[in-house]
Order: C-alpha cells, then structure tokens, then sequence
C-alpha cells in the first residue's frame, strides 16, 4: 500500500487537532506515518484515554482495606470478600456501536466485558446491564431493542454466563443513540490475580485467539465523536462482530494457562485492538515491545499494518509468556483448538516497534501513547433550562381525588413494567449459581467451589471439589436519567443511593462500585456542567457509604442530530450477604404479615412533595420537569444499616424499596412480582391505609410521590411492636401501612378507600412491553 501523505484534512479526519498533532511531531521528532498517525487516532481518543474526563475521575473515592485491584490499575477492579476470595468486576459501554448494528454492537459489548474480568485472572460467573432507548411508539426504537437485547442473549447464552440482573429505561432523549452498557463479575483467590503488563525484558510475546480481519476498524475513535446519520452509514465497519463460542475456548484456555505460571502478563484486545494491548502492557511494566504484523493471523489478504493495528475484531488476547516456557502455550492452545503465534517480544527501549514487509511501520514510545495523552479542562456553565426547571410548581397540577386509573398507568409504563420480555431471552440459571433472579430489587448469586479459576495442577473437574465457604454476592445496576437531567448533583446521589437501597432490601451490605458516565459532547459547556456535577453527586454518595470506585467506563459524545441524551451516569454496585438466612426478596409472602413504610411518608419540606421529576407526571400529566427529590446521605444510610439489622435478626419477610411511581407502586409490586413458574404469578393482596399521614399533603404526592429514602417492608404480626421500637431508637420514621391478605390492593387515604384487582395489575405490568413489540 502507498501510504496516504500526512495533510491537515487527513490529521481531522482522525478526530485530532491541530494542537495535538503538534504534541505528535514533538513526541515523535518527526511527522509520524500513516499507522503511528492512526494510533495516536485511537489512543488519544476519549474512548481510551479520558482526556475530557480524567481530572473528575480523580475526585472519586478509591481506596479501601478490602480493594486489591484498584481504579485505573488493571482491566477491572478487584475486591476482598473473605476466606481468600476476591471478585472482580466492571461495567462498560457498548453505544455507538449497539446504534449501528444493534445486534453486533451489544453482542460484543458482552463479550468485551467478559474479556476484562478473565484477564484479570477471574472465571466469569455473572452478568448484568442497564439499556436506555427511545419510546417504543417508534418502530425504529423497537428494532434496535430487539436487535440489542437479542445480541445480549445470543452472546451471553452460548458463552454460558447467567445474566442477573439490569434495568431497561425508556425516554425520548434517547431516540437516536440508545446506551447499551454491560457488567461482568468474575470469581478467584487471591493468588491468581494477573496483570496486564509486559514484564521481563526477552520474554516473548504470543498472539492467542481468531484471525484479524477488517471489522471493527478504528472503534475507539468511531465511540468519540457524535453520532449522525452519516457516521452511522461510514462507521459501520467499526462494529466488531462476535464469537461467543470462540470466547469461551479463548477463556478457558486462558485460566488453564494461568495456572501454569508460564505467564509474565496477559491483556485482551478490546477497544483499538492490537495497538491498545501492546503499548499498555508495554507501560505498565516500563519496558518495550516489538512485534511482526507479519506473524500476525489474518483473516483477509493484503491487509495494511494500519488495518491490522486498528482492528478490534473480537476474542483476541496478547500473552507475554515466560521465556523458556512457550511450549506449555502451544501445548495448552492446540488442545483448545485455537490458533496462535508467537509476534514479537519485550525490550528494554520504552517503545512500541512494529515491523510489516520488512520495515518499521510504527516507533513510538509506549508511555506517550498509553499514559500520557492530553488533558483538558473543559468549561462548565449551567444548562439555562434549569431555571425553568427549579421555577416550576405543582400550582397548575390539580391533586386526583380517585386515583383509581392512576396505578394501572404507571404500572405498565414501560420504564416501571416488568422487563420479563427482556430477561426471560436470558439464561439467568447457567452454572446453578443463582440464587435470587431477575425480577427483585437485586440479583444474588453463590459463590461456590467451580465458580474459581484451576490451582496448578487441578482439571477442571477437580476445581468444583475444593473446599470453600459459600459466599453470596449482590449486586444491582441503577439510575434515573430523568432527575440527572433535572439536577444532575442530586440525580447522580440518588443513583448511587438507590442501588445500596436495593442491596439493603435484599441483605447485602456494599462492596465497592463501578460507573459508566453517558455524557454528551464535553465541547458544549452546559453538556459538561451536567457531567462535572453528576461526578460530584457519584462522589459524596460513594464516600457516604463507603463504597468505593473501583473502576468503569467514560461514554461521551452521546448525541444525535436530535440533541443529547440526558445525562445517564449509571452505577452498578457489588455486595455482600453474610448468611444465606438473610437473602431478602421484594414480594410479600404470607397472609397476615404487617406491612409497615420505613423513612417519610412524604418530604413536606420539599415543595413539591416528592413529585418533581416523577413518574406521575411524566405519564399522567406529560411534564419532565420539577427539581428532583433531594437524597439525604445521612438519613439514607441510618436506613440501609437499620433495615438490614432488621434482616439479620430474622425480622424482615420482605423488603422493597420506592422508587419510580412512589409508595402506590412499590405496595403493588410487592403483591404482583412473585413468579411461582412460567405464566404462574404469586399474586397476594393487602390492604393499606395512610390515613393517618399528617400534614398538607396531596394525595398524588402520598400515592405517586418519590420522597427519597423510603422501603416498604412486611413482618410476622407479633414483630410490629419490636420493628417499631427499633426504629424510634435508631431516629428511623415508621409507619404502619397495613396488612398481607385478601385477593384485592385495597387502598384508604384521607378517609376514601380504592382497590384493584391484582390479575388486572399484574397483566398491566407483566405484559405490557410484550404488547409494545408486537
């Protein structure tokens, strides 16, 4: 190939400026050529390197006793849960790329996430995600949700992993660029964490896994500018197309390797492919790495080094092997049937050499590209529509006195219905490890003796006969763009809170958290005003809890010739069940059993009673707007740590917490969420009365409002007066709201009483998506 001149069209058509080719030529001594001019492309590209957001990053709290891996160090980060064991996890995004090719883009999101928690040396035992579309009114909104929840499960069944657990939301603002971010959890001991750096100058360095071809061409750089109609139709060969069979020979055959110690460091090639994996294992260490393109397995002929260094075609994995031991990868890679080869070496230079024909194609140092990218900080004002937002009041809104059509609305709105039709494409039982399901406030699995990585010398037979504690982790994913855009501060807060609730109410106590911010462009200074100040809001909450960051992902440039998505820094957050006694589901159980409210009935200092920002009046009244319920982190945490002393002295039967669609929804849920069998609902009534709620509050704020900080719990009849007695001792506000029973949701307030047919309800929620996708 004749390499094209280096022009200043062709330096901002690789989404570089003209101040950064300056650092390139400084850097480089030199104009660089066409593939070092694509690398830089790519490692410099916020996707890789965080330039617009590594400044806000460092505000986030990192450090605990229990971290072992921290943010930033590794592919994932890596947390202590006791007796030896660690678990390591991450979420990332899968945006852009789900926009263009829904299917491809989210199967490959899966299996990226994967990658990142084998290559710390974990086998992968659990999976969730959080999906953001459009309105399903649309018939384009409702192809890319098939599309992406079909690429989910096709990658996630054939791989055999369960997914746990996630949340799917739905808002206009994210008609023309849908978010698809995915989270992995993975299981090993102490000793087995690996890194991905390229130590021990000579050893050689092995490419493991399929061919490279031409897909998913310059990916990096395609998820860091905005997303059009005409990038969408130019880009679509930056869209990765995935194996997941080839993944999981490529896994085992990788934890088989490890435990051979024959290996120096181990990194996957995931966004800008071969070119991220060999610098960034080159800095991590401090040393240098060489490799031959043309030892490098190729999918198609007469492919440039630029396309073999850009490409992300998927389940690849470069190993630096210790010198003397590559017989035992070959060895362990012939039996997998994968194909390998050996490309190259680590040096002593600090650089990146790459030869193709018998020439230098690239010499680079590796620290410049992997560390030190520029940094910039952007200016931040605040949006205008905020003042609107703030100046709106409930004056115009006039309080329902029959909300009897109320409830049935919010239930089967999508953002609150069941998200069976998602899930039930999943296979959320593969390797017999779940424990709590899809469909409750938190996913809980069992970490049991084949869940871990083979010692030296085990098969994998003799993995599952080790003897090991049962551990029970937790975990959940959570945000509400909608009060993100309306006080991006208080929004973020509340993600986070809302996700240690949901821990809470199923008896975890929080481990540690990982991010993924949906921004979008950082250029517009009111766009990074919502991102600066949701990561203010992300870091008060983690500190609160003391649930540190362990790492995520940075996704801007989120935006279509429609505008932007609203701000979506969504969070997933890892915790820790002490006894299996204390696993906690959301459903009512018995017949009999009180039903009491755990926090405020309604914020009376809030103006707007719990009502801004609510589901109520998005769907009844058709306004998204009203500053947000405020989240008191003080107040949230006194909850959490009661509720779940609450748990663990055997007092709580279920627990729920009220989010969207406040108390009315919560008690609803509560009666219509147990699943007996496919088709088979658990279907248990109650009765509730909130009669007895002082103050001038509004019926639609009492039903529908979502005053922050509040759990809807059941107990045994003769624990009423215990429960209460706590909760007056610990400065927890309780409530006794009713009773389990009957074959109706019976409702009083303000001396008028409503009910439903549980049936109706139930077909509401449960079907409602189904019918949309008809």
């Amino acid at each position: 190939m004749i390499e094209p001149a280096i022009t200043p069209e062709l330096v901002q058509k690789h989404n570089l400026t003209e101040a950064e080719y300056g650092r390139i030529l400084s850097i480089l001594g030199r104009e660089p050529r066409y593939t070092e001019l694509g690398i830089f492309s790519v490692m410099w590209s916020e996707h890789c390197s965080y330039k617009n957001t590594r400044p806000l990053l460092k505000t986030f709290p990192t450090k605990s006793p229990k971290i072992l891996v921290g943010a930033g160090e590794e592919n994932a980060g890596i947390i202590d849960v006791g007796d030896g064991l660690a678990i390591a996890f991450k979420i990332e995004s899968h945006n852009h790329p789900s926009a263009v090719e829904p299917f491809q883009g989210a199967a490959t999101g899966v299996g990226g996430i994967i990658r990142d928690i084998f290559t710390m040396g974990a086998r992968p035992v659990a999976a969730l995600n959080s999906l953001r579309f459009g309105e399903l009114a649309s018939l384009e909104v409702r192809r890319l949700f098939s599309g992406v929840v079909s690429g989910i499960a096709h990658y996630g069944n054939c791989f055999g992993i369960p997914m746990i657990a996630g949340e799917v939301c739905f808002d206009k603002s994210y008609e023309g660029n849908p978010l698809v971010n995915a989270f992995c959890l993975g299981v090993l001991r102490h000793e087995q964490i690996v890194r991905g750096a390229a130590r021990g100058v000579g050893n050689p360095v092995f490419y493991v896994g399929p061919a490279t071809g031409r897909d998913g061409l310059a990916g990096a750089a395609f998820a860091s500018q905005d997303l059009t109609e005409e990038s969408s139709r130019q880009q679509r060969g930056a869209v990765q197309v995935g194996d997941p069979f080839m993944e999981k020979l490529v896994c085992e055959a990788c934890l088989e390797l490890l435990a051979t110690g024959a290996v120096a460091g181990i990194q996957d090639m995931g966004a800008a492919g071969l070119t991220c994996s060999t610098c960034e294992t080159a800095a991590r260490a401090g040393t240098g790495i060489e490799i031959e393109l043309d030892k490098v397995p190729q999918r198609v002929p007469d492919m440039t080094s630029y396309e073999i260094m850009l490409s992300e075609s998927q389940e690849r994995m470069l190993i630096i092997v210790k010198k003397g031991r590559e017989t035992e990868v070959q060895r362990i890679f012939d039996k997998w049937d994968l194909p390998w080869s050996e490309i190259g070496i680590v040096t002593d230079t600090g650089r990146m050499v790459v030869r193709h024909g018998g020439r230098v194609v690239v010499d680079v140092p590796a620290s410049k590209l992997a560390d030190e990218a520029p940094v910039y900080h952007r200016e931040s004002r605040e949006p205008a529509y905020l003042s609107g937002v703030r100046a709106f009041s409930l004056a115009g809104i006039s309080d329902p006195t029959d909300p009897v059509s109320i409830l049935p609305a919010l239930l089967s709105w999508p953002t609150i219905a069941s998200k069976n039709w998602v899930y039930r494409q999943y296979d959320h039982m593969v390797r017999n490890g779940s424990v709590v399901c899809p469909g409750s406030d938190a996913a809980v699995i069992r970490i049991k003796a084949d869940s871990l990585p083979p010692l030296p010398g085990e098969t994998l037979n003799d993995v599952g006969l080790a003897k090991i504690p049962d551990k029970y982790v937790a975990m959940t994913v959570d945000c509400n763009g909608v009060y993100c855009y309306l006080d991006p501060y208080e929004g973020a807060k509340a993600a986070v809170t809302e996700a240690v609730r949901n821990l809470a109410c199923s008896g975890a106590v929080p481990l540690g958290v990982t991010d993924n911010l949906n921004f979008g462009n950082p250029h517009n200074p009111e766009l990074f005003f919502q991102l600066k100040e949701s990561v203010r809001g992300l870091a008060d909450a983690c500190r609160a809890f003391e649930t540190p960051v362990t790492g995520g992902n940075c996704s801007l440039y989120n935006q279509s010739p429609a505008g932007p998505i609203d701000p979506t820094p969504t969070v997933a957050v890892v915790g820790l069940v002490e006894e299996v006694e204390h696993i906690t589901t959301q459903w009512f159980k018995d017949e009999g059993d009180v039903i009491l409210l755990l926090g405020e009935a309604v914020d009376l200092t809030d103006r707007l009673q719990g009502l801004g920002g609510s589901a109520y009046l998005q769907v009844i009244h058709g306004l998204k707007t009203g500053s947000p319920p405020r989240c008191g982190l003080d107040q949230a945490r006194t909850l959490h740590e009661f509720l779940l002393g609450l748990i663990r002295n055997g007092l709580v039967k279920s627990a729920h917490d009220c989010s969207e669609g406040g108390l009315a929804v919560a008690v609803a849920e509560s009666c219509i969420s147990r699943n007996d069998g496919r088709g088979t609902p658990g279907l248990v009534g109650a009765e509730i009365d909130v009669s007895g709620v002082a103050g001038e509050t509004r019926l639609d704020a009492l039903l529908f409002g979502e005053t922050q900080n509040r759990v809807v719990i059941s107990v045994r009849h003769g624990d009423v007066d215990d429960v209460l007695t706590q909760a007056s001792s610990k400065g927890v506000p309780a409530l006794v709201l009713g009773r389990v029973g009957g074959g109706r949701l019976r409702m009083s307030a303000k001396q008028v009483c409503w009910d439903w047919d549980l049936a109706g309800l139930h077909d509401g929620w449960w079907n409602s998506i189904a019918r949309a996708m008809r």
